[in-house]
């Protein structure tokens, strides 16, 4: 399907990492592709404490004004998949699709950050071409969730004084720096309490967001599900005496929420009010974001009663954390208005 593409070197290696399953932390099986790789070429390959990969490819016309090159790209992938999509990341490879110009994953992510980076490589380190310089392509792991492999990265494991960055979004375009990253992570102490009798029990969920990545892709106006549903609980939780039974949302600290649910409960009173008050906070969604997500949905369903609920007081901090915590673009950089700076 893909193997029609130019370069064919490139694409054939790509449609290879494609079959590997290689989630953070996950990265053996790609690895040892690496080292097979590097063995049926010839090619010199080691790996350092942290797990990263180094091949190089050596010159026979060594040429002193040509100093060796390091390129460099990640083993792992971020490994997310539509709710129904039936896919099991640790064993079952990406199936690709082309659709006109792009290739695309059938209800998975594709895995192209850094899986085409690692094919650019491998094509430069098949080519019967000699560049007249040593080439050094370093494969570091576990990018995605920590650098590990960055931050683990052995002081003298390359030789190279100059180094080529694979992972980013242009071909036609040279990356000088990028902005780093900080997390939060936040325990909540959720007691439970028994619910009353003459209770409602309904789920409602958003689903059918484009996510995306949480850098790359966040000034493209992506909505957050994990936030609008937030939205809307917070605005009936006093309103209509609200009782949480679970709620989840997004999967991966590094990608924008596509789905969101929450269990819910409210006095079989309010049944029809809650309703109502759904399809008031969906049209003001569609308002902002139907241009943004037209493949978004919105769903109020009846559900099992369930036994106990989040405390009130628990509910309530719980709701005021989410919607403190900021979503989007915060700052633009003064210097380039384009570029995300916060």
């Amino acid at each position: 399907m893909i193997f029609s593409l130019d370069p064919i070197n490139v694409w054939e290696q790509f449609a290879n990492l494609s079959s590997i399953p290689r989630a953070s932390k996950n990265e053996e099986a790609i690895r040892l592709y690496l080292f097979d790789f590097a063995k049926k070429h010839s090619l010199l390959a080691q790996q350092d404490a942290t797990g990263n990969v180094l091949i190089t490819k050596k010159t026979s016309q060594l040429d002193s004004q040509r100093p060796t090159i390091a390129l460099q790209s990640h083993m792992d992938m971020v490994c997310e998949k539509e709710v129904t999509k039936q896919h099991d990341f640790t064993k079952d490879p990406i199936t690709l699709l082309r659709d006109a110009d792009w290739i695309k994953a059938d209800g998975t992510t594709l895995g192209a950050d850094n899986g085409i980076g690692m094919a650019l490589q491998l094509a430069v380190l098949m080519c019967d071409e000699d560049f007249g310089r040593d080439i050094e392509c370093l494969f570091t792991v576990d990018e995605e969730t920590g650098l590990t492999g960055a931050f683990g990265l052995e002081k003298d494991f390359l030789s190279a004084p100059l180094m080529i960055n694979l992972d980013s979004e242009q071909d036609d375009e040279i990356f000088i720096g990028c902005a780093g990253g900080c997390d939060t992570i936040a325990h909540f102490s959720i007691p439970k309490e028994t619910l009353p009798s003459g209770y409602f029990f309904f789920e409602v969920s958003i689903h059918g967001l484009q996510g995306g990545h949480s850098g790359d892709d966040i000034e493209k106006k992506r909505a957050n599900a994990n936030q609008l549903l937030n939205t809307y609980l917070l605005s009936i939780a006093d309103k209509y005496s609200l009782w949480l039974g679970d709620v989840r949302g997004g999967s991966l600290r590094n990608a924008i929420p596509r789905e969101a649910y929450a269990w819910c409960a409210v006095p079989r009173k309010f049944k029809e009010s809650v309703r109502v008050d759904w399809n008031i906070f969906i049209a003001d969604v569609e308002q902002e974001w139907l241009a943004y997500e037209p493949s978004m949905r919105f769903v109020l369903s009846t559900t099992d009663a369930f036994a106990e609920g989040w405390s009130k007081d628990a509910l309530a901090d719980f709701l005021q954390a989410v919607s403190a915590c900021p979503h989007g673009v915060i700052n633009w950089s003064e210097k380039m208005p384009t570029v995300v700076q916060t």
